[in-house]
């Protein structure tokens, strides 16, 4: 269980210092074309390899020349991160373009097109969260097409008592309220100590 703690932990320094480098460290200008950020970092258990994700924003053109600038630049980072976390040994580094934020891009643009498609045939699906064309389809207005408002009847009155009129937050005429039943303000202040004793 420790040492799997320890893989974390050089996993999240390893993911500062690289984000750190990448700012302020590599001077190869393939790595400047895009705008660069580490997503993920990988560490084997042993600590002798490390993978780092990186998400390019740009184009495929960018993406293929900031990965051959880190790829170029993998020994002076191995060096650096050698320096600044005082590692045994300091692990083998592996630059890899995250995929992740690309398949998503087109899972949603995907979902979009579906969407477009159905509009386009005049289905609406059940549950869709667009009010304004179930209440188009329904032909009234949004709310109470969508089953929002409830039909116009007689308002009820409160029920008399302690509750309606509020006296049950008030406290006992002749102290303090009970723990756990004080009015809000009275235990927050009570809480962080900040209230002063009367």
């Amino acid at each position: 269980m420790a040492q799997g703690r320890r893989v974390e932990r050089v996993a999240a320094l390893v993911r500062r210092e690289v984000s750190d480098l990448l700012v302020n460290g590599i001077r190869d200008e393939r790595v400047h074309h895009g705008m660069v950020s580490v997503t993920t970092v990988d560490v084997a258990g042993d600590l002798q390899h490390c993978r780092i994700f990186v998400s390019v924003l740009g184009s495929e053109e960018d993406r293929q020349l900031v990965l051959a600038g880190l790829r170029a630049a993998a020994p002076y980072v191995r060096g650096e991160l050698g320096r600044r976390l005082k590692l045994r040994r300091t692990p083998e580094v592996v630059f890899q373009l995250d995929q992740g934020l690309q398949r998503g891009t087109t899972v949603l643009s995907l979902l979009n097109q579906l969407e477009r498609q159905r509009r386009d045939r005049g289905e609406i699906p059940a549950g869709s969260d667009d009010w304004a064309e179930l209440a188009a389809a329904a032909g009234g207005d949004d709310a109470s097409a969508a089953g929002l408002e409830p039909a116009a009847g007689p308002a009820e009155e409160p029920a008399a008592g302690p509750a309606a009129t509020g006296s049950a937050a008030l406290p006992p005429a002749g102290g303090a309220a009970e723990p756990g039943h004080e009015p809000l303000g009275l235990a927050a202040d009570r809480a962080d100590g900040s209230a002063e004793a009367g």
